[in-house]
């Protein structure tokens, strides 16, 4: 079963967040339906990009690359954000 980094995009505010799940859509509808509370005061949210992995740990560090300053300078870089 893939799992998958993702960045999503706030419509309400432009901001992004990062996360992993197995589960991109199911994740999706989480974040815009209000479930997920460090992202409910920011909805709603559009994929803007993911990445697929073979396992978890896999997408879990690459999101953690993501939230560091080497990785928001690198998707600065890549026009990812």
């Amino acid at each position: 079963m893939p799992f998958y980094t993702y960045i999503l995009k706030s419509v309400k505010d432009d901001g992004y967040y990062h996360g992993h799940t197995k589960d991109l859509e199911n994740r999706l509808k989480k974040h815009n339906g209000g479930k997920v509370r460090s992202t409910k005061s920011r909805i709603p949210f559009v994929l803007h990009y993911h990445e697929i992995f073979d396992s978890k740990s896999a997408a879990y560090q690459r999101e953690m690359f993501f939230k560091s300053a080497e990785g928001k300078k690198y998707l600065r870089e890549q026009n990812i954000i």
